[in-house]
């Protein structure tokens, strides 16, 4: 199974991507989970919260990928985007968070741009900040050297996009050690 990451700002259309990309390749997809856990507690959040959101995050996605079933696996909203919000809100990340990137990355990842119409929802924050954001995923990206595409286009385009850095990715093999 190959793990895809979709990331990229708020309102830059991960969850339909996913769900798209899902139905098209026949494939799983893990939705989101901090914007379930929001929903059911509240917008007004604290650090602990954001650590219980990132642990579930992680043990859903090692049960993810015991399941195995399908080529790929889509992971609407991925860590790095929970590794930017503890440091863009808190000012650090637990220790826990960034080992975990550092040993169980996804196999590719989608970073979604910014040029969607912004969609104004109760639990979004930095509507305004969407450039800035988009360029910290990407340099987060190149800083843990994995491989992604950048995703842009409205509608079909858009999963066309998507669609064709797939197909044209391959993932690299593991050498065999004597």
């Amino acid at each position: 199974m190959i793990k895809i990451g979709i990331i990229g700002p708020e309102s830059t259309g991960k969850t339909a991507l996913a769900q798209a990309l899902a139905k098209h390749y026949r494939c799983p997809w893990e939705p989101e989970y901090a914007r379930g856990y929001l929903e059911k507690h509240g917008p007004d959040y604290t650090r602990r919260d954001v650590e219980e959101i990132a642990s579930i995050q992680i043990l859903r996605e090692l049960d993810r990928m015991l399941d195995n079933k399908g080529r790929y696996c889509f992971f609407d909203t991925e860590l790095i985007i929970t590794k930017v919000w503890f440091l863009h809100r808190y000012g650090s990340c637990p220790t826990f968070l960034t080992e975990h990137l550092k040993c169980c990355r996804m196999d590719y990842y989608l970073l979604c741009t910014p040029d969607l119409p912004w969609e104004p929802d109760p639990l979004r924050e930095n509507g305004d900040r969407r450039e800035y954001f988009f360029d910290w995923y990407k340099r987060e990206l190149e800083e843990l050297q994995v491989p992604y595409g950048i995703v842009s286009g409205t509608g079909e385009a858009r999963l066309q996009c998507a669609i064709s850095l797939l197909d044209n990715f391959k993932k690299p093999r593991r050498k065999k050690t004597k």
